[in-house]
């Protein structure tokens, strides 16, 4: 396909991207053909992944207006994805005109885009930096430049951990996180995970073996982990339809097979 002028050069365009594909799923236009083609795929095999997309966004959003009520004016948001509708820093300014955020995406689409949507935005900062390399984000310059990382900071990884393996101990690197985070910090967590719809699974982690970042679905207590050393706040670590939803739930809230949570640095 002709590149279009907004692809950066160095970016494949004929190997599908999850965080394109996300995109897509969202009802975003910053995404290419062969992510159009694997996401129809998907649906084909599982109808509700749009409104499971939609619904893990919905979850961001009800996170971000909790932490701002907690007091919370900084946001780091990393695997932030492509831009689209109801971002992290226009939730945030919702409640608080001054809240700062900073995106971080190791997708250089991500990046591109979220540079061109916030340039000229003193508030706001963007970071190409893999989720494994704290160092390379806490001491990145936009990083620095943005927040205050002596003060409470909501640290962000919705929907990004289930790309990220076990080789790759996730576990530990959120750890080094939170020792890096002032007390009163909150971090924000979505997972994917097969328990309620294990007859979904196979196939739809076999898609995601075809982009550079393969999927690994997890049970709760796997996901439970990732918050040692944080106090989960209520209703604790429930499908994401479940946590403080703003309409009544239906009757089969595994239906949205990811976790979700909320836990306090205290």
């Amino acid at each position: 396909m002709t590149r279009p002028a907004w692809a950066p050069r160095e970016v494949d365009i004929d190997r599908p991207s999850a965080a394109r594909v996300y995109d897509y799923y969202l009802g975003g236009s910053h995404n290419f053909a062969v992510d159009r083609e694997m996401a129809r795929q998907a649906i084909a095999d599982w109808p509700d992944l749009p409104r499971i997309m939609q619904g893990n966004r919905a979850f961001m959003r009800r996170a971000v207006r909790y932490c701002s009520a907690q007091g919370i004016d900084q946001f780091l948001d990393i695997g932030s994805g492509i831009p689209t509708a109801g971002n992290v820093h226009e939730v945030a300014r919702e409640e608080n005109p001054e809240a700062r955020v900073v995106y971080v995406d190791v997708d250089p689409v991500a990046v591109a885009h979220a540079r061109a949507l916030l340039e000229g935005d003193e508030r706001t900062g963007v970071v190409r930096a893999d989720l494994c390399d704290v160092d390379a984000v806490l001491d990145d310059a936009a990083v620095r430049a943005v927040l205050d990382l002596d003060r409470p900071v909501a640290l962000l990884a919705v929907a990004l951990l289930h790309f990220v393996g076990d080789d790759r101990r996730p576990a530990e690197v959120l750890a080094r996180y939170r020792d890096a985070l002032a007390p009163g910090s909150h971090l924000v967590l979505s997972h994917a995970t097969a328990d309620g719809v294990p007859e979904r699974v196979d196939d739809h982690v076999a898609l995601y073996r075809r982009t550079d970042t393969p999927m690994s679905m997890r049970s709760h207590a796997e996901v439970l982990r990732f918050f040692d050393g944080f106090s989960l706040v209520e209703p604790g670590l429930v499908y994401f339809a479940l946590w403080r939803p703003d309409d009544p739930v239906g009757d089969r809230p595994e239906r949205s097979p990811g976790y979700a949570g909320v836990g306090r640095r205290d």
